[in-house]
């Protein structure tokens, strides 16, 4: 890999695939299970060396991914806690855009990324896989307009609607950026790749499909293609798009092996509307991690029963919270565990 100096590496053998296969659309023994985002964040231990160790606990985030790219796009962010990045000079004007760097150049500035990302691969020794994230190109500019989180993306949206040819130049800019960002880290390490698009719900079907739907389809056949340019083994792809219902068809449809589920959505309608092409994946709701652990594990065998036993991985709709139980997050997974190898008996 040219961008970022990395080439195939020697990784340790890989001793469960079991999500890889899921992913791919092939049978698995029992069904796969990780959470999302802040995963960390709630360990004690973590929590502990947190000083140590802020990259990572921005690493495992959307709004991270966002943060270090536009580092190397030459926006400053700033990490307020309580509140997550923030931008003390965002984009307002169209001219704003050309103090934007090169995009061709983002890969080459984040190489403690690649680095980290190596290590990690490294380390785990093979016993799960490691998965790469990035911000989709919609989200990463609702940061840049809004200067940070918004509940209404009123600015974000206000490009859309008053500088659509602004706005289409600056998701470009950000395609531009990720896609080698993503082809570095599968050279790096990462074995599958996530797009967050964390901000679909603030599009609705029409302004989704047009600023927002493209840059998707885009980053999947643009990464696939480079990815075999460098040598590179394919890896499965998954987007996310949170309370991005209304478009459930066209992201099946649009280049990944894997649609992720916010828990808005019921699996049994969902499984109808994408068809039998992609893995979905998904999607108790997060703060149901908060009930006993009783609860939890009849609320899993629900899920299981609705998705079925393949085609699937298992995970919650969202990330999960600083201020949960680990014990609870371990009944989870090991409730995803035993319930679906009973499935697959029965």
């Amino acid at each position: 890999m040219e961008a970022n100096g990395f080439g195939p590496q020697p990784f340790p053998e890989l001793k469960n695939d079991t999500f890889l296969r899921a992913a791919w659309g092939e049978d698995t023994d029992y069904t796969p299970v990780w959470c999302m985002r802040q995963a960390g964040r709630y360990l004690p231990e973590f929590r502990e060396t947190r000083a140590a160790q802020d990259f990572f606990s921005t690493c495992r985030s959307p709004e991270a991914c966002c943060e270090l790219t536009l580092q190397a796009l030459g926006m400053e962010v700033t990490m307020v806690p309580g509140k997550g990045p923030s931008f003390p000079e965002p984009l307002r004007e169209e001219q704003d855009l050309e103090r934007l760097r090169d995009p061709a150049i983002v890969a080459s500035q984040l190489a403690y990324v690649f680095q980290a990302i190596t290590l990690t691969r490294q380390r785990l020794a093979g016993r799960v896989p490691l998965i790469g994230f990035a911000g989709a190109p919609w989200t990463l500019m609702t940061y840049m307009v809004e200067g940070g989180s918004s509940s209404t993306m009123a600015h974000a949206k206000r490009w859309l609607y008053q500088r659509p040819k602004a706005s289409h130049q600056l998701l470009r800019i950000l395609t531009d950026a990720l896609v080698p960002y993503l082809v570095g880290q599968v050279a790096a390490g990462a074995q599958a790749l996530q797009l967050f698009e964390s901000h679909a719900g603030h599009l609705g079907p029409q302004l989704f499909s047009k600023f927002a739907l493209p840059y998707i389809r885009d980053i999947a056949k643009r990464v696939k293609a480079k990815l075999q340019e460098a040598g590179l083994a394919p890896v499965p792809m998954i987007i996310f798009a949170k309370d991005g219902h209304f478009a459930l068809e066209e992201l099946a449809q649009a280049g990944y092996e894997v649609v992720g589920l916010d828990w808005t959505v019921a699996p049994e309608k969902a499984r109808e509307r994408v068809g039998k092409t992609v893995t979905l994946q998904g999607n108790l709701d997060p703060c149901a991690l908060y009930a006993p652990k009783e609860e939890i594990r009849c609320l899993v065998q629900q899920m299981l029963d609705d998705f079925g036993p393949q085609r699937y991985i298992a995970n919650l709709g969202h990330g999960l919270y600083p201020d949960m139980d680990p014990e609870h997050v371990g009944a989870f997974v090991d409730a995803v565990h035993t319930y679906s190898r009973l499935l697959r008996k029965n």
